[in-house]
This record gives structure tokens, sequence and C-alpha cells, in this order.
């Protein structure tokens, strides 16, 4: 866990605006903000206390030995949160030293060093981590670190991250040369200026690339500037009811043939099939002779409107394909019917 806390943190910093400080070689002094996660049970002057985490403050002199190298002497004042058989808090301090390699002398950082931290007991640990270095000011610079500890006198392992303000003494940092401010550039030629596009029919391409003119507005166009189609299913329905035992085609459903013979005629690739039923009253036999003849009477209809009889299928199921089972008169007038759906496809405008 405290490994992943280390390279969560990391990986913020490598993510950090890459500011490249050029390095300031010599003496400085910096003070941090301390947090400091330790899992520390039974210590030796503590038994049954488990010591937690630390909130704390420091102080740091360091010293820039080139380029990639500095090294430090670190104090840090700790504030460690006691649970187990105690519930509040214990002072201890941190010294020690690090290491620093500065990576391609910027302002990312590793670190290493050794520790010494005082809390009921003396405990030694080796520490890893990284950091990273903003420089305000020649002299003034802000960091953030963050480092593993590993304990050898006993087998703790820590998390710590610190926050803090560097002072470094001396001169001017070494800088890049001036580069010379170049030389003034003839001024360009004006471009001649050039006539713009014009769309006369308003359909969003140019004139000039505008392969199908005047389309009307209303309707989307493609790249050249032509109608976009696209194929759109079209359908049609028949029903027709019938009294009990009786094959004659009412009066009332003449519009809705009509309707199916306009279909039709409009798509002219189409077929029909008429299907025909009955109730479950009667023979099954004598049923299905009914069914038959009622869907050939729809069909006698079709074709007095001038619809070829090649294009008409009809089809008696009788009673096989009820609409509804009950034993009811309501049921039973449902079933006695013809039935057909058409459909077609048509290639119509897409719309803008």
């Amino acid at each position: 866990m405290k490994l992943r806390m280390l390279s969560v943190v990391v990986t913020a910093l490598m993510a950090t605006s890459a500011y490249a400080d050029d390095h300031q070689e010599g003496v400085y002094l910096g003070v941090f903000g301390d947090y400091y996660n330790a899992e520390w049970e039974n210590s030796r002057d503590a038994a049954g206390v488990t010591v937690d985490d630390s909130m704390g403050w420091g102080a740091e002199l360091g010293y820039r030995f080139s380029k990639y190298w500095s090294a430090r002497l670190e104090y840090a004042d700790m504030d460690f949160d006691l649970s187990g058989l105690r519930s509040d808090s214990v002072d201890g301090d941190r010294i020690g030293i690090d290491g620093l390699y500065h990576f391609n002398g910027g302002p990312f950082y590793a670190l290493f060093g050794l520790k010494s931290i005082d809390v009921f007991d003396n405990n030694t640990f080796a520490n890893v981590g990284a950091g990273y270095r903003h420089h305000f000011s020649d002299n003034f610079a802000a960091n953030f670190e963050t480092a593993i500890y590993q304990g050898i006198d006993r087998g703790y392992t820590d998390v710590g991250a610190k926050l803090g303000i560097n002072y470094f003494f001396g001169g001017a940092s070494s800088s890049k040369p001036v580069e010379p401010a170049p030389a003034p550039q003839p001024e360009p030629e004006p471009e001649p200026v050039v006539a713009a596009p014009v769309d006369t029919d308003k359909d969003g391409i140019y004139d000039m690339d505008d392969q199908c003119a005047n389309t009307p507005m209303s309707d989307a166009v493609d790249a050249q500037g032509c109608t976009l189609y696209e194929d759109k299913e079209v359908t049609v329905s028949l029903l027709v009811r019938f009294p009990n035992n009786n094959s004659s085609v009412s009066q009332q459903y003449l519009n809705d043939i009509q309707a199916v013979v306009s279909f039709l005629n409009e798509h002219p690739e189409t077929t029909v099939v008429l299907e025909g039923h009955t109730s479950a009253v009667g023979k099954a036999d004598y049923n299905k002779w009914l069914s038959k003849k009622r869907a050939d009477a729809v069909a006698k209809q079709l074709i007095e409107k001038g619809i070829d009889e090649m294009r008409i299928t009809t089809v008696g199921y009788g009673e096989e394909r009820l609409k509804n089972t009950d034993d009811s008169a309501q049921a039973h007038a449902e079933n006695r019917r013809v039935e057909a759906k058409v459909k077609s496809v048509e290639r119509v405008k897409v719309k803008r």
C-alpha cells in the first residue's frame, strides 16, 4: 500500500509542468512541513502501544556540488499519534543525511539517505524517494518530495512527505547564453485578393463543386451537392371481418380495400397474400373451405378494381390460427376475418 502511495505521488510530480531550472551551486537553507506515516507496534519502551502518523516541521542545510549532485543534513520535529494502550500523542525527532541526484540538472531529483528517528526508542532507517524543486528566483525555491523509509534495527516500512521552501546563498545561477535578436525580415508581399466562393442554391456546396444546381433547400445533399436518398420500408394492412357462415364482403370495408389497391398500383413489384380465417364453431373441414372462400371474395374485389390476379394469392386457414381462443360470441366474431399485409421499399429524400 505504501509503495503504491509513493508511485502515485511520483507520477503526479512527473505530470507537473517540466520547468527546466538552471542549477544553482553553493549552500542553501530550507524549512519544511513534514508528514510521516508510521505503523510501529510494541516499541521496546512502550509495549502494547502502536505509533501512528506524525505531522511536524523541520529544517535542512544543503550544498549543491554540481549540475547533478547535492547533499543535505536534515532535522525534523515530529508529533506522533498513538493507539493501543495509549490514545494521546508523543514528541519525536528525526535527524539524517541525504544525497540528491538531479535529473539532467533540472527540477526533478531522486534522493537516498540514512535517518535516525527517536520516539520511545531510537531506530535507524534507510530511505529512498523522489522530489521536485521549482525556482521562483535565483535564490528562492519551493520543493515537494516523498520517500519510503525502511527500518534497519526493526523491520518497519514507512512513507513520508515534505513540502518546503529553500533559500540559496551566493550569486546568480548559471544561465544560457543570450542569443542575439534575429535580423529584421523583409515584409512579405501582399497576397492577391481572391473573390469569395459562391453557393447559389444555398445547399452548403460552393458552385465550383456543385454538380446538381438548384437543389431544393429542404433536401440534404452529398459532397457534390446532389440530393441524398435513403431506402424506407412502407406497408399497408387489410382486415375484413365476416358474419357467421358468410363470405360476402361488407360495404364498410371497400375503402380499406381501395387503400390496398392504391398501394399495389404505386408499387407494381409487390404481391399480396390474402389469408382467410374462421371461428372454431362448426366442422374443421367446412371452416377451411369457408375461410378460402372468404379470401377469394376479397381477391375478387381487388381484381375488379384492376389488380392482376397473378399478383394475388389466397389461403384458407380455417380455424387453425384463432386470434381469440375464448368460446364467446365476441371471440368468434374476431376470428371470422381475412387479413393481408403488403410491404415495399421506397427510395425517399433525406431532409435537412
